[in-house]
């Protein structure tokens, strides 16, 4: 499977307020990433070990990764697309010694 067969998948399985779908979605996937937070702030605290948080986490970065997969669908664009640009993003600031610090403009 690659990125564009899991988008149609994802698609598929949608059920959410189009009118409002930017604003549902982009909501949503906050808080499944702030699902995956809890979890590894549990692993933290001492509730798990590290095979019980991994096992943990991998429902919720699916979840994560619906969610974006989803938001991507609703503006019109590919997943692929934005992993592309996303890794052109990353080489660029690698190549420039910019990979640490903080800010879009690196």
């Amino acid at each position: 499977m690659d990125f564009d067969d899991y988008q149609l998948i994802a698609h598929r399985t949608a059920e959410y307020p189009v009118d409002k779908g930017l604003e549902y979605l982009g909501l949503k996937l906050a808080s499944e990433a702030g699902e995956v937070s809890g979890k590894i702030g549990k692993y933290i605290r001492g509730d798990y070990d590290l095979n019980a948080l991994i096992e943990k986490l991998i429902p919720e970065i699916g979840d994560v990764l619906w969610y974006l997969t989803e938001l991507s669908t609703h503006i019109d664009v590919r997943l692929m697309h934005v992993a592309v640009e996303n890794t052109k993003k990353l080489e660029s600031r690698k190549k420039r010694g910019r990979i640490k610090g903080d800010g879009d403009s690196r």
